[in-house]
């Protein structure tokens, strides 16, 4: 029994656009702008976490995405909401942001409130460009105390909850003080360290790039 000429081009049409769908979900681009913990201070380009997870996903299911690197040594969430809106010029706006911001804020003791309302106001500019979130968590010693530990710490789970984002809970889980994961100031991975680091974002990345 032959297909009608008109219902086979519906046909066609349909499995070419599928086709195109499923390719850009594949096509993504996600903008990690962050610090030196994103940066790769230390190591090789190649071994900071954005490169070793970008290599992860396009040999699976994501042969065409791109996360760009956008980490500064040195950077404080201050700085987040202006060098965002940067990247959210033109058409090579991101799919996806990790934010991973305000340990060197922890590090300094600056106020976790100002710090809240700099990473506030760069998870709303994202939402507002339709950009998903992932909030990228983080702790601190407790030089300043425990109660400013304390309250710095909640301040991520506060904000993910806030502004319904997704959350790393803690971006360095598994590296955070051992020595044979960071270099030799305790604070930075080295490209072991890098790596477990990439797969606690993949973990809960992945979820994200699906529609």
């Amino acid at each position: 029994m032959k297909l009608r000429p008109v219902l086979f081009r519906c046909i066609v049409t349909l499995g070419t656009l599928f086709a195109a769908g499923a390719a850009s979900a594949k096509d993504l681009k996600v903008l990690c702008l962050g610090d030196s913990l994103t940066e790769g201070l230390g190591v090789a380009p190649d071994d900071a976490w954005p490169s070793v997870l970008e290599k992860e996903l396009r040999a699976g299911a994501f042969p065409g995405i791109k996360l760009i690197n956008a980490g500064i040594s040195g950077a404080t969430a201050a700085s987040g909401p202006g060098r965002l809106k940067w990247h959210l010029k033109g058409e090579g706006k991101p799919d996806v942001l990790i934010l991973e911001l305000g340990a060197n804020d922890g590090l300094r003791g600056q106020d976790v409130a100002a710090m809240k309302k700099a990473l506030q106001e760069a998870i709303r500019a994202a939402k507002a460009a339709s950009v998903k979130v992932l909030l990228a968590g983080m702790m601190v010693p407790t030089n300043y105390g425990k109660e400013y530990a304390l309250r710095f710490e909640k301040t991520f789970t506060d904000l993910a909850k806030e502004e319904g984002v997704a959350l790393i809970p803690f971006f360095l889980e598994g590296v955070a003080a051992d020595p044979k994961l960071n270099q030799a100031d305790g604070i930075h991975p080295n490209a072991s360290g890098h790596k477990i680091v990439a797969t606690t974002v993949k973990k809960h990345l992945e979820p994200l790039l699906t529609p």
